[in-house]
């Protein structure tokens, strides 16, 4: 299952790199600059997910393996 996730999380996140760089240049109209920002939350969200999905197998598998808890995201300042 992860390796079919993968590749869609490369895709949406490459393409999400190139409707940032599109919506940079400003030389969109606002009705495409609106529709790809659209896009672009569309695309963040997938990412996201996957994300959370990687992050979640993680987890389990420490949790399996007996093996400590995964350190804090955000290191204490």
């Amino acid at each position: 299952m992860a390796k079919k996730r993968t590749p869609e999380f490369e895709k949406a996140l490459a393409e999400l790199e190139a409707l940032v760089e599109r919506l940079e240049q400003g030389d969109l109209s606002l009705e495409e600059s609106l529709k790809a920002f659209e896009r672009g939350i569309q695309l963040t969200r997938t990412c996201q997910q996957a994300l959370a999905e990687a992050e979640q197998k993680v987890e389990q598998l420490l949790a399996e393996d007996g093996s400590p808890e995964p350190l804090d995201r955000e290191p204490d300042a």
